[in-house]
């Protein structure tokens, strides 16, 4: 398998991961043999370390390091939430035109952590297939903007707000998801990472990268009657 490659210099490399695929090598994976490290590792024949993570479920942008110093420099940059990340979600139900979640999360190791995500609605659709008691299913496209970085992050706040992601378990709407396998055999989680906005250490300049949405997420749009 070959890794799109969306961005590639001396020190930088970044890929358009596809779903399913964890980054590397993880105990939430422990019968996993794939990684998208080993992958790019062969592609291009050079060492690489991933700079930040992305779900195994999500696609979209990941950035790889071929250079410690940059890859120190772009770190601090995460974490200082001085990166700009835009990610693209279908969501049930209608969402507002424009929204902040911010509510805490816990993370793995019981911490209350402080964490904001800014959305914006760009589409909305009504479509005629019943769900419970309704006549037709509704859904909203959302480009999101996560401001901090927390594990699993835009998919608990949009289960928050009860706006699920489409495909995500174990945060999503488990009725929804039966729905998409049965009628359109869809199982992935529609959230891709599509654009990624940093400073280069060595270059000097903001480097703005961006992913097309993956292959499935573009299907199921298409399910849905939407270009």
């Amino acid at each position: 398998m070959n890794l799109p490659i969306l961005y590639q210099d001396e020190y930088l490399v970044a890929i358009q991961k596809p779903h399913n695929l964890f980054v590397h090598r993880t105990s939430m994976g422990k019968d996993d043999e794939i990684f998208a490290l080993q992958l790019l590792r062969d592609q291009i024949g050079k060492k690489v370390n991933p700079i930040h993570r992305i779900d195994r479920k999500t696609s979209g942008i990941v950035l790889f390091s071929m250079d410690m110093e940059v890859h120190k420099a772009i770190g601090i940059q995460f974490e200082d939430n001085l990166i700009e990340k835009e990610y693209t979600a279908l969501v049930r139900g209608y969402t507002e035109d424009f929204g902040t979640i911010d509510y805490p999360l816990t993370n793995l190791s019981g911490k209350v952590q402080e964490a904001v995500t800014e959305y914006e609605t760009i589409e909305r659709m009504e479509v005629n297939v019943p769900f419970g008691k309704f006549k037709t299913s509704r859904y909203s496209i959302v480009k999101v903007f996560p401001k901090t970085g927390r594990y699993h992050q835009i998919r608990k706040h949009f289960a928050h707000i009860f706006h699920p992601i489409i495909g995500d378990r174990p945060h999503g709407c488990n009725k929804q998801n039966k729905l998409f396998l049965e009628k359109w055999n869809m199982n992935d989680m529609m959230l891709c990472a599509t654009k990624l906005t940093f400073f280069h250490p060595v270059l000097e300049t903001n480097i703005n990268i961006e992913s097309p949405l993956s292959k499935e997420f573009l299907q199921c749009l298409k399910n849905l009657n939407l270009s």
